[in-house]
């Protein structure tokens, strides 16, 4: 008999699959030298969105072993 596979812990920390199967992800380059970046630019960044194109059969693949 088989071994299950395991889910990556890593990317299961980092990225939340919705109830309609899209992947929420966090925005990069939030966490150092933020005193270069203007307020504007950080708020933007505050905001999570989703992962889009070839990355979502990628990390759901990832996420569901």
């Amino acid at each position: 008999m088989r071994n299950k596979m395991k889910s990556h812990r890593g990317a299961m920390k980092r990225f939340k699959l919705t109830g309609t199967g899209k992947i929420k992800r966090r925005k990069a380059y939030k966490s150092h030298i933020l005193t270069k970046k203007s307020a504007k630019r950080k708020m933007g960044l505050r905001q999570a969105t989703y992962l889009t194109g070839a990355d979502i059969k990628r990390i759901k693949s990832v996420l569901s072993k």
